[in-house]
């Protein structure tokens, strides 16, 4: 059965598969509870499939807010009342000293929270507000953050535990970008978007670091469409807006948003 569900996956992502595979197999047969790091959309796609296919298995999600992109999971046997299991979340209120946080990105804040030594997995969703910043946290590593976060970029910040009820989010910010070109391919178009030439643009793409709604995509002739998410590692990301007519020349108008 295992090797069925690697099929459909990405080499890339067997190691996740084959995981939370045994977090599922943990909670039907020996009913443990298993409460996971932070997970990205394309890994909660996963661990949604593979308990969809057991019938004795639940999951409860929470990443802060309803549109979390980020989740902890709770995975659990299905006889067990998951209504009030607390996911372990607290937040992050990180305050620039200086009146110049109008110059902190939603990067700056990551980088200095992983800059502590901190994985990834254990960081959710990252509100860049004015006047700061609400960072989502595994309660786990919070006052160690909290304790130890003294500087974003050139800015001193003071830093708060709050609990997850008092989370503050953000709209996600797109800078739009209009581009005529030639094909829907993902090198075209992540190219123009990422400012790098055609043939430069397919070593990352080649070694797996371009990610199509979160799943790893090594086609450069892959076609990409509205309401993709597109992640080019050291680029940030970008989404796809709106794919309108074609040109006198036949090339596509497209529009596309950068995260900011």
């Amino acid at each position: 059965m295992k090797n069925d569900i690697n099929g459909h996956f990405h080499p890339d992502e067997r190691p996740f598969v084959d995981q939370a595979y045994e977090w599922v197999e943990n909670a039907a047969r020996y009913h443990e509870a298993k409460l996971t790091d932070f997970l990205d959309p394309r890994q909660g796609y996963i661990l949604h499939t593979l308990v969809n296919r057991h019938p004795d298995v639940q999951v409860k999600w929470d990443g802060g807010h309803e549109e979390a992109e980020r989740r902890r999971a709770l995975i659990a046997p299905d006889y067990r009342s998951l209504d009030g299991e607390d996911l372990g979340l607290q937040v992050l209120n990180i305050v620039p000293e200086e009146q110049k946080q109008s110059d902190l990105e939603h990067g700056d804040y990551m980088g200095s929270l992983l800059g502590l030594g901190i994985k990834r997995s254990k960081i959710g969703d990252i509100h860049v507000l004015p006047g700061g910043c609400h960072a989502v946290v595994t309660s786990d590593i919070a006052d160690y953050l909290a304790l130890h976060l003294s500087s974003v970029g050139r800015a001193s910040v003071s830093v708060e535990v709050l609990p997850v009820s008092a989370l503050k989010t953000a709209e996600v910010k797109l800078d739009p970008v209009e581009l005529t070109v030639s094909s829907l391919r993902l090198d075209g178009i992540a190219a123009d978007v990422v400012r790098l030439s055609r043939s430069k643009i397919l070593a990352p793409i080649k070694a797996g670091r371009v990610r199509v709604n979160w799943k790893v995509e090594e086609d450069p002739s892959s076609h990409l469409k509205e309401g993709d998410v597109v992640s080019v590692q050291g680029f940030g990301r970008f989404k796809m807006l709106e794919v309108g007519s074609l040109t006198k020349k036949g090339r596509y108008r497209v529009k596309v948003g950068k995260f900011v």
